[in-house]
């Protein structure tokens, strides 16, 4: 009997992501094979779901809805529903859609296979909700969708209590891991052939707050930036409440931290930020900023901001677009503001006509456009070293091009190596030649290809005969290799 394949459709953020690279490990682990891209169906489809957007639940249960007549027609067929919608939801899912299998949380996604073996015995529902972490994700089994580079989460849920986000309700309280964990995780990715890792939480450069030590994110840089092999660190998403000089130094004098900082603003309204519960203003973000430059001249800064929070008027407004200005943001993550549901923002007065809603955040994408193109004009004759990505440039078959992650993270499509093959985790040094807002073009051959254990482990997975990967489908700009944030995506649901 061939064994039982299964898709994971992943929504949210990268802790969404990395908790689906968990669920198909766990799955294969299980006996289960990853169903070919492009087939008809999978015997079992897990949805790792998002509860960030206000109509997070109408799309779930539309896409549930879809699957009926392939489940009647699918004799054993299995549909399973994880993640923060499922822990908000619970019982409401399988009265809603009772075609539905199992209902797992975010606290408990290492007993998916045995909520799927149950459910198929007793020919039931399973619904499993947990209220605190039973496994830290990263110490399941996974399967990653790069062979180069890697997330590796140091912390999961939140401590603050920000009006628009939802998370703390959902993750939990923040838990981190012990450095000696996540070093070893780190260690033994790159002795797998991972060259860049992205240390991820909630709020990460928090981590070290259940042991009191504020200093703990600096060293964990540090400490990680002496792991042998390893080539690239990055991190997201921090807080700027959080962020404290020694993590700047950490950034600066750490040879493999990438100068690359995103950091979310949401709002440059001290009044707007009051009301979010964020715990700064104007004049701290952008100290930090200043401070960075000082330290990094050639950090690439991105952020996320909101757009027609409650209450926010034309003067708020006006701010947001001051620190646009002051900040020069390479990129910016820009969010219409819509109610949360379970969130204090959804009840407050003065929430804000669609049709401004719209117009101020033409006017702000258009500034962060100009911002965007003129900073990457400056990249314009620089060489840099370009990690060759997979899936990253979508024209790169019509074009003849490769494409890739500068150390600050910029986008660079790049001519391909004459003479020399460049795989998925090699190094490729070019010379950039033109800017757009988005993205950078090297247009000359290559001036040097680095041949990479990364690369080597690219072709060692290729080579062997194993089902494609299915997408994942991100509600943020998506992570195939775990590029990361915020030129592929941005952090912690988008609302640190």
């Amino acid at each position: 009997m061939s064994a039982r394949t299964y898709e994971v459709r992943t929504y949210g953020c990268q802790m969404n992501v990395h908790d689906s690279e968990r669920l198909s490990g766990l799955l294969e682990g299980a006996g289960y094979v990853r169903a070919p891209e492009g087939s008809d169906g999978a015997d079992v489809v897990v949805f790792n779901t998002c509860a960030v957007r206000e109509n997070a639940d109408n799309r779930l249960y539309g896409n549930l809805g879809q699957l009926v007549p392939k489940k009647a027609a699918r004799p054993g067929m299995q549909i399973a529903v994880g993640g923060c919608l499922a822990q908000k939801d619970r019982d409401t899912i399988v009265k809603r859609a009772p075609w539905v299998d199992v209902v797992f949380g975010t606290h408990n996604i290492g007993q998916l296979p045995v909520l799927l073996e149950r459910a198929r015995i007793a020919e039931e529902a399973q619904v499993e909700i947990v209220e605190s972490l039973e496994t830290f994700p990263s110490t399941l089994p996974s399967r990653r969708e790069s062979a180069y580079a890697a997330w590796v989460a140091i912390s999961v849920g939140c401590n603050n209590t920000c009006t628009f986000c939802i998370v703390p309700a959902l993750r939990g309280k923040e838990k981190d891991r012990r450095p000696g964990d996540v070093l070893a995780e780190v260690e033994a990715l790159v002795a797998e052939g991972v060259i860049e890792v992205t240390l991820l939480g909630q709020n990460v450069n928090a981590y070290g707050s259940d042991i009191g030590d504020r200093e703990a994110f600096g060293k964990l840089l540090r400490a990680t930036g002496a792991v042998e092999g390893l080539e690239r660190i990055r991190f997201t998403s921090p807080h700027p409440r959080d962020f404290t000089d020694d993590v700047i130094a950490a950034m600066a004098q750490t040879p493999t931290v990438m100068h690359q900082l995103h950091m979310p603003l949401q709002s440059g309204s001290d009044r707007v930020l009051k009301a979010m519960r964020r715990s700064y203003r104007q004049d701290r973000y952008l100290g930090i900023i200043e401070k960075v430059r000082a330290a990094m001249p050639d950090a690439a800064i991105t952020t996320d901001i909101i757009v027609g929070f409650p209450g926010e008027t034309e003067e708020d407004f006006e701010q947001t677009l001051h620190v646009v200005r002051e900040a020069r943001f390479a990129q910016a993550f820009t969010f219409q503001y819509s109610k949360r549901p379970g969130t204090p923002a959804a009840e407050m007065d003065g929430q804000i006509p669609k049709a401004v809603v719209q117009e101020r955040y033409e006017r702000l994408v258009a500034l962060q456009e100009e911002i965007s193109w003129e900073q990457n004009k400056t990249q314009v004759g620089r060489t840099v070293e370009v990690l060759v990505a997979e899936g990253e440039g979508r024209k790169d078959d019509a074009t003849r091009r490769l494409s890739g992650r500068a150390p600050d993270n910029r986008l660079v499509h790049f001519e391909r190596p004459e003479g020399e093959q460049a795989r998925p985790g090699d190094m490729v040094t070019v010379e950039i030649t033109y800017a757009a807002p988005h993205h950078l073009l090297a247009e000359r051959p290559a001036l040097a290809v680095r041949r990479t254990r990364a690369g080597d482990a690219w072709e060692r997975r290729t080579a062997a005969p194993a089902p494609q990967p299915a997408g994942v489908m991100l509600g943020l700009p998506t992570v195939g290799a775990p590029v990361p944030a915020p030129m592929a995506a941005t952090g912690g649901c988008a609302v640190d």
